[in-house]
């Protein structure tokens, strides 16, 4: 692959290369947690938003509050989700006074 850093590890000893690994896990984590964030900044809670739900459903629901990495959401008919922010889309041309109930729903 061109433009890839070419770095020789094979002088590494296994503690070494344990050590690497740490950090490079480390590195990831924080870049993960910084592109979450960036994406949670288009948001606010109150906002309205829809997304697709695992089963390709397109649901629709309000922002209420974002977590380290997820947005915790309210569907419009009172679902509660946690979804990762990349995978939400705003909603444009809200209609005022859109209310929506956020109690827990009791399994029936």
């Amino acid at each position: 692959m061109e433009g890839i850093l070419s770095i020789n590890i094979d002088h590494l000893s296994v503690d070494e290369l344990v050590t690497l690994n740490h950090h490079i896990i480390e590195r990831l984590k924080r870049l993960e947690s910084l592109e979450a964030h960036k994406s949670m900044m288009q948001f606010h809670p109150g906002a309205r938003i829809s997304f697709d739900s695992p089963s390709g459903e397109r649901l629709s629901g309000t922002v209420m509050k974002f977590n380290h990495k997820t947005v915790t959401l309210v569907t419009d008919n009172g679902q509660r989700w946690n979804i990762s922010p990349h995978l939400l889309s705003p909603i444009k041309n809200v209609q005022a006074g859109m209310v929506v109930d956020i109690r827990p729903q009791k399994m029936k």
